[in-house]
């Protein structure tokens, strides 16, 4: 944290962590889980299927990618705490109440929603920004040439199964072998975000299979059904399952297991009883599964029988593919980022979805009628001249979120630097004046870091570990206020957070889930220039790296015989304009005391960190540092 007004200690003043050294904060969250979370890929907003064995399938991946496991391993401090099933209330009283809130709700005007989503269609790319009262909240591209493997069933073949790792590599027509731990082949149970279901009549007796089953059941060559839960990044291939989901608008259809399950989002206890009624009377196969998403809730059940009936049929095709196709092959592929938009985003708080492109707006005209047809009237075509995300203030916002420091509107700024390890965040200050109160300034300025920050993280989608250094709080009220605003911001993120609570030092850890590269490496290539270190070697650094070269070299000849000695150094022209001004002095003073000529000469060529230094008689090439920016 880089603050000249609040950070400062006298002499004789030894540091002391906020809140004191005995008192230790508490952390209830498991941290190993959180590590997990980050590398774990997804097919929905959220998991599906549940994820107890997935600090051990990540470590399996790890290994089998070639990537060494940390010296010091973060214990898990506690188990996760599992989601609440919400209690009813029950009396006279509590019916009541209830009663009178339902009545409040239904007679209470509907607010006008703010949000709004823009779309930009265009031959490259498609891009999509969701908009509330004109600032971005989430930003989203494809490139459309880019293959969408993520969420894409696949016919594989086995064709290697370690058991060590407990893994099977399913080659599924891609360049590298995608990664099947067992326990994504072993049934599991419905994640616990949602509330089990039953269905009506006996469940039907499948035989269980067990880890070791496995290898028995895929041998080496044996075809198997699979989905890609996270694509491949860095080393690693991609990862996929067995435990099949086909997400709908109001359902998710599981046509390899035959659990059903409601979202317990749906917090109105007589809306829970409805869906459940509607889910067991939904004409679901036997074998197959369903849970309604949290969209569904205060819909007719018309609208699940129409999304179901086009599940099984998006089903029956894969499983046509699957049938009369070798391996390996790609039998359902998840839909472009425009009919996913249609998908998942576009629910009752919208009120308008603009795009720029004619032939894209009537085939989204098409989606949204089969789809949801009372939304038809939210979308709108945009033909000005202006792009439209100039038109209405994106493309700024945009800048905003590639650069390194973002100011804040009270005046304070956050930087954020990512590295292959972390995201590292610092609030500062800047130009917020401090009044007399510096501690509720300093809250002030953290409380809008805070809701920035949940903000960068969507728009940049950046993932794995993040630091935050907070200006420090000294009263612990104060921690708590800015901990319940990041966690109200992350409410929003589609990615799975994980958060810890402010530690001693001041510092806030949370994870975030990586299921794709961050927008930076989208837009951004590594600068060839400088290695993706943002800064090259001064003109006076590379003046005194040529010296100490040319002693060397000059100290090597005073042992061989040589009446004329001549040396030609050839640098980047700047360096060539500092050697010959600022050092020409110190240059001729070691002329003479090598009796040696220098000759220097500029190539705009040459990178700011290179030089060559030849024999001037004989044209040999002696020394080479550095290399060509081509």
């Amino acid at each position: 944290m880089s603050n000249k007004k609040f950070g400062r200690r006298k002499k004789n003043q030894r540091f002391r962590p906020s809140g004191g050294m005995k008192n230790q904060m508490k952390r209830d969250e498991p941290v190993e889980k959180g590590r997990a979370d980050i590398e774990d890929g997804r097919v929905l907003d959220e998991p599906v299927y549940e994820k107890q064995h997935e600090a051990e399938i990540l470590a399996a991946e790890n290994k089998a990618a070639g990537i060494k496991p940390e010296s010091e391993t973060i214990k898990e401090k506690s188990t996760e705490a599992k989601s609440k099933k919400p209690v009813e209330k029950k009396g006279v009283v509590a019916s009541m109440k209830r009663a009178a809130r339902e009545i409040i709700r239904k007679l209470l005007p509907k607010k006008n929603s703010d949000k709004e989503i823009i779309i930009s269609a265009e031959s490259l790319e498609t891009r999509v920004a969701l908009m509330e009262k004109g600032v971005l909240e989430d930003f989203t591209i494809e490139r459309n040439k880019d293959e969408r493997i993520v969420a894409s069933i696949y016919k594989g073949k086995v064709r290697n199964l370690e058991d060590r790792l407990e893994a099977a590599f399913v080659d599924i027509g891609i360049e590298k072998n995608a990664f099947l731990h067992y326990w994504d082949i072993t049934p599991t149970n419905l994640d616990n975000r949602y509330e089990m279901v039953e269905r009506k009549g006996k469940r039907r007796n499948t035989p269980r299979l067990t880890r070791k089953d496995i290898p028995k059941k895929y041998p080496v060559g044996s075809d198997i059904t699979i989905q890609v839960t996270k694509g491949p990044i860095g080393t690693k291939g991609p990862r996929v399952t067995t435990h099949l989901a086909i997400p709908g608008r109001f359902i998710v259809l599981l046509p390899a297991s035959d659990q059903l399950g409601i979202s317990k989002k749906v917090q109105d206890p007589k809306e829970r009883k409805r869906l459940k009624e509607i889910l067991r009377s939904l004409d679901i196969p036997d074998n197959m599964g369903a849970i309604i998403r949290t969209a569904g809730e205060g819909q007719k059940k018309r609208y699940f029988v129409r999304d179901l009936a086009m599940l099984k049929e998006t089903w029956e095709n894969v499983k046509r593919r699957i049938d009369n196709n070798s391996s390996p092959i790609c039998a359902f592929r998840d839909p472009d980022l425009i009919e996913r938009t249609v998908r998942d985003f576009l629910t009752e708080d919208v009120h308008r979805i603009l795009i720029d492109n004619k032939s894209e707006y009537e085939r989204m005209q098409k989606l949204i009628e089969r789809i949801s047809p009372r939304s038809k009237n939210k979308l709108e075509y945009y033909g000005e001249p202006q792009p439209i995300f100039d038109k209405l203030n994106i493309s700024r916002q945009l800048g905003q979120a590639f650069s390194r420091k973002v100011t804040l509107k009270g005046g304070g700024a956050i930087v954020i630097d990512e590295t292959e390890a972390l995201v590292a965040i610092d609030v500062n200050t800047g130009s917020h004046k401090g009044g007399k109160d510096q501690s509720s300034t300093i809250l002030k300025v953290n409380l809008e870091s805070a809701e920035e920050i949940c903000r960068q993280l969507r728009l940049r989608n950046m993932g794995g570990l993040v630091v935050i250094d907070f200006i420090d709080m000294k009263q612990h009220r104060d921690r708590e206020k800015v901990m319940q605003r990041m966690k109200e911001g992350l409410r929003r993120d589609k990615a799975k957070t994980h958060v810890l609570p402010i530690s001693q030092l001041g510092l806030l850890e949370m994870t975030r889930q990586r299921h794709s590269e961050s927008v930076l490496s989208t837009f951004y290539d590594e600068c060839d220039y400088c290695k993706g270190r943002g800064h090259i070697k001064t003109p006076v650094t590379m003046s005194v790296e040529i010296q100490r070269k040319l002693d060397e070299l000059l100290r090597k000849r005073q042992s061989e015989d040589s009446d004329d000695h001549q040396l030609r150094i050839v640098v980047n022209p700047n360096v060539l304009d500092r050697l010959r001004r600022e050092d020409e002095d110190i240059l001729i003073n070691l002329e003479k005391k090598h009796l040696v000529k220098l000759a220097f000469r500029g190539d705009t060529s040459f990178h700011a960190e290179q030089f060559k230094i030849f024999d001037g008689l004989k044209n040999k090439e002696l020394v080479s540092v550095g290399e060509t920016t081509s």
